[in-house]
């Protein structure tokens, strides 16, 4: 895809200004719609979500199976990463956390073993910038001692008020950092939250109308999520990442699923965590760019492209200035559209 020309002095690198002459690092772009969570100790449910829909496959080794499995479903995982085709889509694994004796061999023999076949690795509980440092460190030994041409990259699951708190050092830790993921269970958990539901609502936070004439009140409930989440947009958009919502556990609620994602994909989310195959579908769906919205973005890149050709100062559309944040929006719009495209054509 083309590449938009702007005066200003970073433009001729691989960087994206956006209003400031600090750069937005451009980070390894892949589809994010669907993230499929797949039990590493359930080798079953393997085959089936590798030819499944979902844009990311991630294969856990983390909260799903019990300490007694770990060995086991490492091995699991590992022959299912050399042995199954993986169409169309990417392929991470939820590795156990930096505070436990799981966490250095899952890294160690996952990536030298299956290294070539890894795309992603999802990283749990992440609370502080020297945990992806450490992480960033170990990969880069066995990459080069493997021999593994193609750098793998980080997924951040930020599941903790720590984690919270030091989100934007953790974004900019690493140039393997691709996406930032929300887990409420795990965060409510951590930060003693009442909830109900992993990732819907709660009817006690909520606010009351004034009585009317009669005494009558109305009860208008709150988003709950709604800080964290516009916090972590905020940081993963800030360094170039995708932030992904977390999991809806409601997963014979699709009415409640597309209201939680919809709020998401609102507030600038790419994609969602799914938890139940089921699930996939509707985020593949509601996360796509629209016809109008593909339609509005080529037009605007016309546009940019014919003020080039005149020399304009100024790009405009229909009447109105086009500024560089539009122009990116447009770009990643179209981008995302030829993946989508390109994975439909498969």
């Amino acid at each position: 895809m083309r590449k938009a020309k702007r005066a200003h002095p970073s433009y001729g690198n691989s960087e994206t200004p956006i209003m400031s002459f600090k750069t937005i690092p451009t980070r390894t772009q892949r589809l994010n719609r669907s993230t499929l969570a797949v039990p590493g100790a359930q080798p079953k449910f393997f085959e089936k979500a590798a030819a499944g829909a979902a844009d990311i496959v991630f294969f856990d080794l983390e909260d799903s199976v019990p300490p007694d499995q770990k060995p086991q479903a490492r091995i699991d995982v590992i022959a299912a990463l050399n042995d199954l085709d993986f169409p169309e889509k990417s392929v991470s694994v939820r590795i156990n956390g930096l505070d436990t004796h799981y966490m250095y061999r899952d890294v160690v023999d996952l990536v030298e073993q299956a290294g070539n076949r890894l795309d992603l690795i999802l990283v749990p509980k992440v609370g502080c910038a020297a945990d992806i440092y450490a992480l960033d460190m170990l990969l880069t030994q066995i990459e080069q001692a493997k021999g593994i041409k193609r750098r793998i990259g980080l997924e951040l699951l930020i599941e903790t008020p720590l984690g919270m708190q030091n989100i934007r050092e953790i974004a900019a830790t690493s140039p393997r950092n691709e996406s930032i993921l929300f887990g409420s269970a795990d965060y409510a958990a951590a930060a003693g939250m009442q909830t109900r539901l992993i990732g819907g609502p709660n009817p006690d936070y909520h606010i009351l109308t004034d009585p009317n004439e009669k005494g009558a009140r109305q009860t208008h409930w709150g988003d709950m999520w709604h800080y964290s989440l516009v916090h972590l947009v905020a940081a993963a958009r800030a360094n170039g990442l995708r932030p992904i919502d977390g999991p809806f556990a409601g997963i014979k609620d699709p009415e409640g699923w597309l209201a939680s994602a919809k709020r998401a994909r609102t507030l600038g989310c790419e994609g969602k965590m799914a938890i139940h195959p089921n699930q996939v579908a509707l985020a593949n769906e509601l996360f796509k760019p629209s016809d109008a919205e593909t339609d509005q973005a080529r037009r605007i890149l016309e546009a940019l492209e014919q003020a080039e050709q005149e020399g304009a100062g100024a790009v405009t559309l229909d009447g109105k200035m086009i500024d560089i944040a539009s122009i990116r929006q447009a770009e990643a719009t179209i981008k995302k559209a030829e993946l989508i495209a390109e994975k439909a054509a498969q």
